[in-house]
């Protein structure tokens, strides 16, 4: 079992900068994939970015990309994600989530994924 505590999100002005943090409890994180998903009220939750088991992997959505980074501290149990030139249109609740993987793998689906944090809103006003 495996819980998951975010933090960092708030209110940003586009073009600014926030970092969010994924704290997971468990003495197995370093076996867990992880990834962080967006989902706005009604709509689907979309997949953000991911990380393998060692970091050694990592996978971004194309409407981050460039401008998001996925990292973890495997010995501090936590994931971040590095979210730089902000639009208004990131403006959601981010996830955190992490599946135990076989591999040094990401996973991209959130139907791939076995825990949930439960989110943090980033605002970005224009």
């Amino acid at each position: 079992q495996v819980q998951l505590v975010e933090s960092g999100g708030g209110l940003v002005q586009a073009g600014g900068s926030l970092r969010l943090s994924c704290a997971a409890s468990g003495r197995t994180f370093s076996t867990y994939a992880m990834g962080w998903f967006r989902q706005a009220p009604g709509k689907e939750r979309e997949f953000v970015a991911g990380i393998s088991w060692r970091g050694a992997i990592t996978y971004y959505a194309d409407s981050v990309k460039g401008r998001f980074t996925i990292s973890r501290d495997n010995a501090e149990n936590t994931v971040y994600l590095q979210m730089n030139s902000l639009k208004p249109e990131d403006t959601y609740v981010y996830y955190c989530a992490a599946v135990r993987t076989l591999g040094d793998m990401v996973v991209t689906t959130s139907r791939g994924y076995e825990y949930w944090g439960q989110g943090t809103q980033v605002t970005v006003s224009s």
